[in-house]
């Protein structure tokens, strides 16, 4: 006979992956909160789903349950993380489930925000809805780094993204570097610009490139103007910029541009979170700020987009570090690889 338990993983499995694909729709929308689907599911039958668009909105469980209507009396829900069971901005969506008349909840990973850290499960159960959790647990946190390092550790997910040559060069000596990698390399930066709720650069990438380090892409899925617009945070020790309307400097034309002038970038990462809700950080600077980054081991994922050329040894280097021997030197493990146009880019975390 076949298994009826493999048969009921298989299709929680299914219809998870359904619900995080109503997850992804909120990507680059929703922050501060995560990106959240649900799918409501009877006999076998997709009848109802939802995601959370935007941080005040009603989020992925009230949607789907409106769509679904009155076939979520006795239905199975599918959500990518924990409901809520506090009331913030929006009523708690564990409520809202109960009152539906749902028999059953499929979670994918519990939430680690303290404010609700098992209590939408548990008022689940005390309802006497069915609870099963972790059911494509990794692919739904995929979504949510940020969001999920912050809440466990008030630190945030940090991306550090370099464009080089073959040769490890990220400019000429100049500081010209405009453009090493192609447009489609270019593009899935903005990708990474628009989940990120900070961007991190340096005075001297902000003096010699004049950078706008915005999201103005429409590939996106949704309208640049739909992203919050990610923070931007220019690290200053010397004091060479300051916030002027009418300055030379794009960034420093922006009043709400964060000036860091310390030198314990722990405290600016925990500060981000703490004052400013910024989950995932996007460091976008030359070879100093990055090397301070790799050095003091604060980056969770370096992505490097390398173009087909040389620029030779004049060029400028892509980290500044001087490890002495071979026992310092900074190992990676390639996550993943792909080709964007000509230029490869490769996704790495350090060991």
């Amino acid at each position: 006979m076949p298994n009826s338990n493999h048969s009921k993983d298989a299709k929680d499995r299914y219809f998870m992956m359904l619900a995080i694909e109503q997850a992804k729709r909120g990507l680059y929308t929703t922050r501060p909160n995560p990106a959240v689907g649900c799918v409501i599911v009877q006999a076998d039958e997709v009848v109802g789903q939802g995601f959370h668009p935007k941080a005040g909105q009603p989020h992925a469980e009230v949607f789907a349950l409106k769509d679904a209507g009155t076939r979520a009396m006795g239905a199975t829900a599918y959500v990518t993380l924990e409901p809520c069971s506090h009331t913030g901005r929006t009523p708690p969506c564990a409520r809202a489930l109960i009152e539906s008349g749902i028999k059953r909840v499929v979670i994918a990973g519990l939430d680690p925000n303290p404010q609700v850290g098992g209590r939408g499960v548990k008022l689940l159960e005390e309802a006497g809805i069915a609870v099963t959790v972790g059911v494509l647990t990794a692919q739904a946190e995929a979504l949510n780094k940020g969001f999920l390092k912050a809440m466990r550790s008030q630190m945030p997910y940090v991306r550090l993204k370099i464009a080089t040559s073959l040769d490890g060069r990220t400019a000429m000596a100049s500081g010209e570097s405009k453009w090493i990698t192609g447009t489609a390399a270019r593009e899935d930066v903005q990708r990474l610009r628009a989940q990120s709720g900070a961007i991190i650069t340096g005075s001297e990438t902000v003096i010699v490139d004049n950078p706008q380090l915005n999201v103005r892409s429409n590939q996106l899925g949704v309208a640049p103007e739909q992203v919050p617009p990610p923070k931007i945070v220019i690290l200053d020790r010397r004091v060479r910029l300051k916030h002027d309307l009418q300055s030379d400097y794009q960034l420093c034309r922006r009043s709400d541009t964060l000036y860091w002038r310390e030198e314990n970038l722990i405290e600016l990462l925990k500060s981000l979170v703490r004052d400013y809700q910024c989950y995932d950080v996007l460091v976008e600077a030359g070879a100093s700020v990055a090397g301070s980054f790799l050095q003091q081991q604060l980056v969770d994922e370096l992505i490097v987009y390398q173009a087909p050329c040389l620029l030779g040894t004049q060029a400028r280097p892509m980290v500044a570090i001087s490890p002495l021997s071979l026992a310092q030197q900074l190992r990676f493990d390639i996550h993943c690889h792909e080709q964007l146009g000509a230029d490869l880019k490769l996704t790495l975390y350090p060991l």
